[in-house]
């Protein structure tokens, strides 16, 4: 619970922070925006709330690893609910907008989080998990997300240490192995996402895992 209020935090607190012409600069997501990506978190933070208050009575049929679908296709930004998305952020105009209405959404379900019981069972996508689970499973999406956010943005705040560790731990489970040692932790995430193909040498040291590359999750 505290890694993800502290992941969640600093990534909005990072957004808080960003210079307006910074939201018409490319971001790690193929064919959006950082205007688009801060409307996308808005949208997850929609999906937190809802989450929370819908209650499951049945047994959980996923964990903070098994909630991701697991795809080796990465995004082409021509999804439906993607271009939604990129219509729905260039409403919004201005970017003080956009930032009002995030941490407007955003702290509410930071709010939720902390005074939800972390082992309710909860329902989404058609699974039930424990919220605890669940919100573990968004330290993963806000991770990838800050990266994304901090793609072409060298004076943005990166995401924190203790998200990213964790982050990279999950990622490995859903692998099911290790990524190399000598991988940081973004470039396990982000090679192993496909947000940044290896280099010649990265790809030797992957070895039989970079067959099982990219991990795309949705």
């Amino acid at each position: 619970m505290d890694l993800f209020s502290h992941s969640w935090t600093v990534l909005r607190t990072a957004v808080a922070e960003l210079p307006d012409e910074d939201f018409a600069r490319p971001s790690g997501c193929t064919g959006w925006l950082v205007r688009d990506l801060v409307c996308h978190l808005v949208i997850d933070a929609q999906d937190v709330l809802i989450t929370l208050v819908t209650p499951a009575h049945t047994e959980p049929t996923r964990d903070a690893v098994t909630y991701w679908d697991v795809a080796q296709t990465p995004p082409t930004g021509d999804d439906p609910l993607d271009a939604l998305t990129v219509r729905l952020a260039a409403a919004y105009e201005e970017p003080r907008l956009l930032k009002f209405h995030l941490d407007d959404v955003g702290s509410a379900a930071g709010r939720a989080a902390e005074l939800t019981d972390l082992g309710l069972r909860v329902g989404t996508r058609g699974e039930v998990l424990t919220a605890g689970d669940y919100l573990s499973a968004y330290v993963l999406e806000w991770t990838l997300h800050h990266l994304d956010l901090v793609a072409y943005l060298p004076d943005a705040a990166d995401p924190p240490a203790e998200g990213l560790i964790r982050s990279r731990e999950m990622l490995e489970q859903i692998a099911g192995t290790g990524f190399p040692a000598s991988f940081s932790d973004q470039d396990a995430l982000l090679i192993g996402t496909g947000r940044r193909a290896p280099t010649d040498t990265e790809k030797a040291e992957l070895g039989e895992l970079a067959a099982k590359l990219p991990l795309v999750l949705g």
